[in-house]
């Protein structure tokens, strides 16, 4: 399969190689205060809330799980 790298294979030169490059990639991420990510999350959950299905339930008319009716037997 292309794009999969088996560790085993490579060398100790290699391996540091891929490392690093992932090191580079990681120092040029920006970071954030945890504080103020949470504040984000908080904020956006609750302009969400009023569509949430988890919050509020699906309404039965979309339910697409609800019994369509049931068996009768005579």
């Amino acid at each position: 399969m292309p794009g999969i790298i088996i560790l085993d294979d490579l060398t100790d030169k290699d391996k540091a190689q891929m490392d690093l490059d992932q090191k580079k990639i990681e120092v040029k991420l920006e970071r954030w205060l945890t504080s103020k990510c949470c504040e984000e999350i908080k904020d956006y959950i609750v302009a969400a809330e009023e569509e949430d299905i988890l919050v509020k339930g699906m309404p039965e008319d979309k339910n697409p799980f609800k019994e369509k009716g049931g068996c009768v037997i005579c």
